[in-house]
This record gives structure tokens, sequence and C-alpha cells, in this order.
């Protein structure tokens, strides 16, 4: 198998889909929620550092074969669940696991959600596009400068991948930003709404709240009215806009 995680799940729970986050597609229903271990990105606010920033030998996992996985999403459907949802940590660093899960989820009538940082190369991306029926990508900075402190400046990839879901008329794409002390400001939200506004001014942008957390867990929220104020100037662009975790 191409992938050292290809099948091994640390995580998964029956999510709202609006804990994606997805704002406008589906609202009000479910989906199987599952993640496996690693990431290709080094964040020091990761909020989900713990099976993100973990290797096989120090997470507890269980394989879960793509067949048996779309087996458990079925059963599901009783309790409002419409498909999988590829998230947690990083989905795309096992991305053969998400293609071949897909293929069979659709056979089954379900749908296929990914949230991704969205550090992919282009052709992997256009495979798995096809088989993707809704999207959120954390658009993490607004420059290269600002993923180079993240562990790579992959900024022009990061909304390349965007702009590819934003173009594949099968997939329902949504942005979202953690908005983490010293990495993110309203300058900073300012070009990352202009930007997506060039690709699709009806991107559902989200404005998420930090938590405290791994390397800067003693670095404090910022302030919810100035996260609010964020919002405001995204809108200045954009229209639709969120706010979550407050």
């Amino acid at each position: 198998m191409a992938c050292g995680n290809y099948g091994r799940l640390t995580s998964a729970a029956l999510d709202p889909v609006e804990k994606k986050p997805l704002a406008e597609w589906m609202p009000g229903s479910y989906v199987l929620s599952v993640g496996s271990y690693g990431c290709n990105l080094a964040c020091p606010f990761c909020q989900n550092h713990v099976i993100a920033a973990a290797r096989e030998d120090s997470v507890p996992w269980r394989f879960v074969a793509p067949g048996d996985l779309v087996d458990a999403a079925c059963r599901l459907k009783a309790r409002g669940n419409v498909g999988i949802a590829f998230t947690y940590n990083e989905p795309l660093v096992g991305w053969e696991y998400v293609r071949d899960t897909a293929r069979l989820a659709h056979e089954h009538d379900l749908k296929v959600v990914v949230v991704s940082n969205g550090v992919v190369c282009g052709d992997v991306w256009h495979e798995l596009l096809p088989l993707v029926d809704a999207c959120n990508i954390d658009l993490k900075a607004a420059s290269n400068e600002g993923y180079e402190r993240l562990g790579a400046g992959v900024f022009d990839t990061v909304v390349g991948t965007i702009a590819a879901a934003a173009d594949c008329p099968t997939c329902h794409v949504e942005v979202t930003t953690l908005c983490a002390p010293g990495f993110v400001d309203g300058r900073a939200v300012d070009r990352i709404a202009r930007l997506l506004a060039s690709i699709d001014p009806s991107i559902p942008y989200h404005l998420t709240q930090y938590v405290p957390r791994f390397r800067m867990a003693d670095v404090p929220a910022l302030p919810d009215a100035e996260v609010r104020s964020y919002a405001d100037i995204a809108r200045n662009s954009l229209a639709h806009v969120y706010i979550g975790n407050m």
C-alpha cells in the first residue's frame, strides 16, 4: 500500500455537517467523520495535534478496510447519515484510502466530504475531485511567508487546490481560516477574502476562533469582538461569511 496510514483510523464520530464546517451543503444532515494520523504541515496552533502530529507508534489506531467503512456508513443512514467525511487529521497524506473508499461510497449512494489543509499535488487532487461531493479547505495564512512559519511555503498550492475545487461542477467548496494570534490579523483576512472573491465571490468563508493548543497553549485566544471585526472585513469582498467556535 502506498501510504503508511492506509485504513488506520484513530477517530470516528457521527457529526453534523455544520461541524466540518459546511454551512451551505446539505444543512441539518449528519456525516460519519473519520480521521487517521499525520499531517504535512507543522502548525504550532494545531487544534487536533494529538493525532495530526502523531506517528503510528504514538497513537492508538484500528485498521478499517474501505468496504467496512462504507458498510458502517450505510448502517448509519437511519440516523441521518448522508456519507463519509475524511477529517480530524490531514486526510490527503493518505489520499489513496480516500480514493478507494470514495469509489465504494458512491456505489452505495453515500456522499464524500474532505476537510483538508489543501497541501496536495495537483495531479492527486484532480484525480480525487470527481469523487468528492463537498470539501472545506483550510487557508491558514495570506502569503507564502506566512506558510513558511507553518513548515512549508505552499500558499500557491493551497490557493490552487481551492480554485480547482471551485471549478469542479460536482464539488461544493467552503474555506476556513483559524484566527490564530500572531498569524492572522485584519489585513490578512482582507487579502484572503479578496483572493477568494477573485476565484468565486459566492464561496462560503469561515473564520474560526482559535483555542489555545499544542505549542501555543499559553497564548490566549483573540477577543470575540476582534474575530467579529475580521468577519466584517471579509464581508466587504464575500457574500457568505461565517464565524465558528464562539
